[in-house]
């Protein structure tokens, strides 16, 4: 369907078209014969209904352009075969504007190349029919200033749609940045509640002690700094419940690492709080030196993958040093799949 505002646009210009006709009926007993008017008027109805109701593009096509060109220099051998060139012809001249009207059409369209190529064949060939001065009295000047200002309107139309483009870019661009500033300092703000939440306590008995922590307290205290470090990496893997299960394992003994490669971004939090729950599960009571929770990838069937190891090989130098390729022995091995 067409929308209604080019429906009132293809209407008027088609109006307009019909009053060009109208003017040929009105003086066809003016030219000698008024048979070559007749199919005149046909061929410039015929073309203007084909540049007129063009398909879902914007642009003219290149041979709708040449075919409007064409058809100019056809209706002025037409008619004006059929005049004196000496007399005063008054409407019987119509097919210049006629011509014209096609021509802003080519221009509005976006083919101004065409258009004033049309303009210097119509220009031309009344020079020839009659000389210079016919040029104002038939009114070539008056259709080439039509062309001049459909081109100019044409293209500063194109350049505020071009401009407006661009700031509906930039407004977007702005849009996501502010966004995004709002996301980081939401989640700023979460991590730093978080934070607060688990170390503000140990932080204020460090200061009523003045430092003085027994070793139970020290190792709290590497606790909450490993439970802090998880906020950072751990991201998705965290909920309340994850926070104390990890906690608990790491008093028994347990080095917990926990990474969030981004495996659960794409999964519905229903999904995800599922996959939590069975880790929850996994967690508990877990006997093993280290355990590694990590994410799977995106286009893994593994949403969450964990690893048990017992260090059997030394007194866990080598595994402190990022050496776990020696005599590491599994003690667990769970992957939860995706839903």
């Amino acid at each position: 369907m067409i929308s209604s505002p080019r429906f009132l646009v293809i209407g008027l210009a088609a109006l307009f078209s019909t009053y060009h006709l109208v003017l040929a009926l009105s003086s066809i007993s003016v030219p000698r014969d008024p048979v070559p008017v007749v199919v005149a008027m046909i061929l410039y109805a015929t073309v203007t209904a084909v540049s007129l109701w063009s398909p879902a593009s914007k642009r003219m096509p290149a041979w709708n352009a040449a075919l409007n060109v064409a058809v100019g220099l056809v209706l002025c051998m037409l008619v004006l075969s059929q005049l004196d060139p000496r007399a005063e012809n008054g409407y019987a001249t119509w097919f210049v504007a006629a011509i014209f009207t096609l021509l802003v059409i080519t221009v509005v369209r976006g083919q101004p190349t065409f258009a004033w190529i049309g303009v210097v064949v119509t220009a031309s060939t009344i020079v020839v029919w009659a000389n210079p001065l016919a040029l104002t009295t038939t009114g070539v000047i008056g259709g080439a200033l039509w062309v001049a200002v459909a081109h100019g309107l044409s293209v500063a139309l194109v350049r505020a749609e071009r401009d407006a483009a661009q700031y509906a870019r930039a407004g977007i661009k702005a849009a996501e940045w502010q966004a995004n500033q709002e996301a980081l300092l939401s989640e700023r703000r979460r991590r730093l509640e978080q934070m607060d939440k688990l170390a503000a306590p140990m932080l204020r008995r460090i200061v009523a002690s003045d430092g003085a922590l027994g070793p139970q307290e020290r190792r709290e205290c590497l606790h909450l700094e490993a439970a802090i470090r998880d906020e950072i990496r751990g991201r998705l893997l965290l909920t309340d419940d994850v926070r104390a299960e990890v906690m608990a394992a790491r008093r028994r003994g347990v080095h917990v690492t926990m990474l969030d490669d981004g495996g659960l971004d794409a999964l519905p939090e229903t999904d995800r709080l599922a996959a939590l729950a069975e880790l929850v599960d996994v967690v508990d009571g877990v006997e093993a030196d280290r355990l590694i929770i990590r994410t799977g990838t995106q286009d893994s069937d593994t949403a969450v993958s964990v690893v048990g190891l017992r260090d059997t090989g030394d007194d866990g130098t080598a595994a402190a040093l990022g050496d776990d390729d020696g005599d590491d022995e599994v003690t667990l091995w769970h992957e939860i799949r995706r839903p």
